[in-house]
């Protein structure tokens, strides 16, 4: 393609060799349309495609939000309810879905397949552009909000899925605070009011708001179109050019993001959240310093400030989050920057603090970057925060997500403000720029202009308040009551007839016509064989070493698989908590913040967790295990294995100061997490219940572990030397060659390399055998109500089929998709107005059903109790079966990274799960018919049966339920 010719109506503008990520930019603009296209070429089969548009919103109705849910909900080539949901069904993606920001929304899919590439692009370009919003009120009603009211004798609610997502979301103060850190900095633009919906707003959003705003910024001169690998781009082009460019004509759009004028002196801002009727207020309060850095297109501060937030806050040895956790501002201390916003925001936050900190906090602050200005950033500190990023950048490893899809959000960090969209994809000169500058004051000047002497920031305390919660209630119940009687009969009436409405839509079942319309791979496009993840079983100083031979571009991946079962019972948590502290605490040669640079400057990390293997077919058996995970590059290798040796063989457990703060900053990190991961966090404790292994788990990372690190922080005084000595005890009884599988990840040419090496690392491990522990767990239904100030639930029901007498079978993963899709979503999401719901049949037997940001319990639970009789009666045609079946392998098969197929080939190994079994499972989804669907149904029953329910939510709603539960219990104190 040459620059400046046209290929059916884009114009090539400009073309671009980026070598960091073995890449070719294309930039083209469509002349008819105004649209944009950036198209990264390379060879990865895992292609990317995005449609995106710039949407500032004026308020916090949420109408961004709300769209981005509500234009996947049907259009006019693809008028099923729920286009989104069938493609989820039945396409082989890699990546599908949505997602607003405060000044955008996306609307990015991937796949490994050119068909279903082809399929998910046109189904999202057809929402997007011709969506049925226009035709259906009710789609904003389900999606954004509307009055819920069924008789004229109820009261009237506010329901939709937008608005009970936004409630879950505003019950986490830290939700709370990351919100108000941009509203604080940002007043006078969109950074101001809040994308996703404020609850308490959304209600005010009407049909027209929400039309017009579709109408406005959904055309094709306000969007950005992004495709990423290997494809025939010009057949791309002139499917988007047909179908759907050539069909608007270019306008011109005001989408422009505003920028704040600076302030002139700081914003000092105090808000609260709510807590429950049992929790304390003091040591609840976070303060939180924010600074306006510059801006997005700055491609060198955008880089430099990410290494700075790292360096300052993010280590052991970060040295204002040391002065801040010495001083005891608070218990818990780290940083924020957002880079992805026009202006992005630094912030340090401290947490678990009270109000009358808030002078000592800014002075404390203040005066460390000041000293640190003065006499310089720590050498060794800068090199190890430049290593860590530079490791992550060459890596390109996101953890299951597509690499072009995360290139693809980089881009807009500088193409949604005018800039060229490979602004942020090229990390190599502006990496070497920094490097060369820093015995030049670099990052002190960085502090001293853009915190110091930046008057454009802001103080902001967000305070705890019992009862708020309640009085909100209270005033919304008496506002839709006084509502209610300021409506005539005929008002009222039409309140009931658009509830019956939209509930008749959502019940209504899509035609086979419009179903046939939704594109749809065959059986015959889909592999038939598992892939064979093998690796080669070696012996080094007779320790089992599992070596997974595969190109690593250079990096080995080493993992180290300790058995845990000699551990006593009563120990299993301090397990969890020797993953804690390991390499954030002294060794006998470093001191932690020493160990901690050394880490960073010669490794890509090294992570410390304990977990338990079930095993394959199993009810009772598992497998526990400490896993020390690690990366290096090849010339780094001796390093590597010389830290490992120190901090496995040589770690000290007698520092009381900081491993009083580790604790501290390990419930905080919990606490923050509960809320994020409600729906997993009461699945997991509601299978301790009668699991033995999700017991284990709950010990190890669960609410049960929480409640012992809540208690060693309530006790720590008295329980300092107890502390000590079980860290020792569990260490010794797991740091042992008896223990030890050996797991390395990499090319086949540097094997021998590592073998070599890694003998002087076995022979320092002891040799002594420690005898299995045979644990007997008092399992128990709790069928507990975990009470707190969540304005929304998360419920869940489970048990363990095979214990019921049932067996796995691949055709339990068609099920899982079926619930998730069909029965969960449409019972509990669409109608129920929850943000999701989630179904789960393991290997081990532990099935669950669980609820995300649900504004509902006992209906919910119902849902739970009649999904045996919903399979029992399931039908579906041949069409519906393989488009289920395909969703299914789609999770499947999943693509990997190096280091991903390494860990699953061990994990697989440490199961007993063979090759054959998951080539028997795959053959097994691949025949599963509708009959075999509804032997499924007793499963489901009988399950649901054994009654195990967990819920953690709302104090009220929980209290009012009270009869389901036989323990309610305050979660936080």
């Amino acid at each position: 393609m040459q620059v400046g010719k046209t290929y059916s109506g884009f114009k090539l503008m400009e073309q671009k060799k980026l070598e960091d990520i073995n890449s070719i930019g294309m930039l083209f603009y469509h002349e008819k349309s105004g649209a944009r296209l950036f198209f990264l070429k390379n060879k990865d089969d895992n292609k990317v495609f995005s449609i995106s548009f710039r949407t500032p919103p004026d308020d916090s109705r949420g109408v961004p939000h709300i769209l981005e849910h509500s234009v996947l909900c049907g259009s006019e080539k693809f008028p099923v309810k729920e286009p989104f949901v069938e493609l989820v069904k039945g396409s082989l993606n890699t990546f599908l879905n949505a997602m607003t920001f405060p000044d955008k929304t996306m609307y990015p899919v991937a796949s490994v397949n050119d068909r279903d590439f082809e399929n998910l692009m046109d189904v999202y370009l057809d929402a997007v552009f011709h969506p049925n919003i226009y035709k259906y009120p009710e789609i904003m009603m389900q999606e954004g909000w509307h009055y819920e009211l069924n008789s004229k004798e109820d009261d009237i609610t506010y329901k939709g899925v937008v608005y009970n997502e936004m409630k879950g979301a505003f019950s986490s103060p830290e939700s709370i605070l990351f919100r108000k850190m941009l509203e604080s900095l940002y007043p006078n633009t969109q950074y101001g009011v809040e994308s996703g919906g404020d609850p308490d707003i959304i209600p005010q959003l009407t049909q027209q708001q929400f039309l017009d705003f579709h109408s406005k910024y959904y055309h094709p001169s306000n969007s950005y179109i992004y495709l990423y690998g290997n494809m025939d781009i010009e057949e791309k082009l002139k499917f988007l050019d047909s179908e759907y460019l050539s069909h608007f004509t270019k306008r011109y759009i005001d989408s422009a993001v505003l920028k704040q004028r600076p302030f002139q002196n700081r914003n000092d801002v105090t808000t609260e959240y709510p807590i429950s009727s049992a929790e304390k207020e003091e040591n609840k309060t976070f303060l939180s310093l924010n600074y306006s850095v510059g801006t997005a297109v700055d491609n060198e501060l955008y880089l430099a400030f990410d290494i700075l937030e790292h360096m300052l806050l993010e280590t052991p040895y970060s040295p204002l989050k040391k002065a801040l956790i010495d001083a005891k501002v608070g218990k818990d201390v780290f940083g924020v920057f957002e880079s992805g916003i026009l202006q992005p925001m630094f912030g340090i936050v401290v947490k678990g603090s009270n109000e009358r900190e808030k002078a000592r906090f800014q002075k404390i602050v203040e005066d460390t970057l000041k000293d640190i200005v003065n006499n310089g950033v720590d050498r060794e500190l800068m090199e190890a925060s430049i290593n860590i990023k530079e490791f992550q950048l060459r890596e390109a490893d996101y953890k299951g997500y597509p690499k072009g899809l995360i290139y693809g959000m980089r881009c807009m960090d500088g193409w949604l403000y005018d800039r060229k969209p490979w602004l942020h994809l090229g990390y190599e000169p502006v990496l070497n720029k920094i490097k060369s500058q820093l015995d030049n004051n670099y990052f002190e000047n960085l502090i001293d202009r853009y915190i110091l002497k930046n008057g454009h920031s802001s103080i902001l305390t967000v305070k705890p308040k019992r009862g708020l919660e309640e009085k909100k209630d209270e005033l919304l119940k008496k506002k839709l009551r006084n509502f209610k009687n300021s409506l005539s009969e005929d008002e009222i009436q039409g309140i009931i007839q658009n509830t019956s409405r939209l509930k008749k839509r959502q019940m209504t079942r899509d035609s086979r016509e419009d179903l046939m319309k939704i594109p749809l791979l065959s059986i015959e496009d889909i592999e038939p064989n598992a892939k064979k993840l093998q690796f080669v079983e070696k012996r080094i100083q007779n320790i089992k070493t599992l070596f997974y031979p595969v190109p690593t571009n250079g990096i080995y991946y080493i993992n180290l698989y300790f058995d845990t079962g000699g551990v006593e019972e009563k120990l299993i948590p301090y397990i969890s908590l020797l993953g804690t502290v390991l390499g954030k605490i002294s060794t006998r040669n470093y001191h932690y913040d020493e160990l901690s640079k050394e880490i960073n400057i010669y490794t890509g990390g090294i992570d410390y967790y304990s977990q338990p293997f079930t095993k394959n077919g199993d009810s009772r058996e598992f497998y526990p295990k400490f896993i020390v995970k690690s990366k290096v590059l090849v010339n780094n290798l001796e390093k590597l294995l010389s830290l490992l040796n120190e901090v496995i063989n040589y770690t000290r457990f007698d520092e009381k100061k900081r491993l009083k703060e580790i604790i501290q900053e390990t419930k905080s990190r919990i606490e923050m997490n509960i809320f994020e991961r409600g729906h997993i966090v009461v699945a997991n404790h509601v299978s301790s219940y009668f699991s033995p292994a999700s017991k284990y788990e709950d010990m190890l990372s669960g609410l049960e572990f929480y409640k012992f690190i809540s208690d060693l922080e309530n006790n720590f005084e008295s329980k300092t030397e107890e502390i000590r000595q079980n860290l020792e005890k569990v260490a010794s009884s797991i740091f042992t060659s008896k223990n030890l599988i050996l797991n390395v990840t990499c090319d086949k040419n540097d094997y021998d390399n590592f073998e070599s090496s890694a003998g002087k690392l076995l022979s320092e491990f002891k040799n002594n055998g420690v005898s299995k522990i045979p644990y007997k767990f008092d399992l128990k239904a709790k069928n507990e109500g975990l009470m707190t100030s969540s304005k929304i639930q998360y419920v869940a029901k489970a048990y363990n089929y095979i214990e019921l007498g049932y067996s796995y079978s691949g055709c339990l993963q068609v099920l899982k998709s079926i619930a998730n899709y069909e029965y969960l979503w449409n019972q509990v999401r669409v109608q129920g107005g929850a943000y999701g719901s989630f179904a789960s049949f393991q290997r081990n037997g532990n099935m669950f059903f669980t609820s995300y940001r649900d504004p509902n319990l006992k209906n919910t639970v119902e849902v739970y109790d009649e999904a045996g009789k919903f399979f029992e009666n399931f039908n579906a045609d041949d069409r519906q079966m393989v488009k289920y079946i395909i969703g299914t392998i789609s999770n499947l098969d999943f693509p990997l990274s190096p280091s991903m197929e390494g860990e699953s080939a061990v994990e697989n190994y440490i199961k007993h799960i063979t090759y054959e079994d998951l080539q028997k499972e795959r053959r097994e989804i691949l025949n599963t018919k509708v009959e075999d669907i509804r032997k499924c149904s007793k499963l489901i029953s009988d399950a649901m049966g054994k009654n195990n329910i967990c819920v953690l939510g709302n104090e009220q709603k929980i209290k009012g339920n009270k009869n389901m539960f036989k323990n309610l219990v305050n979660l936080f104190e």
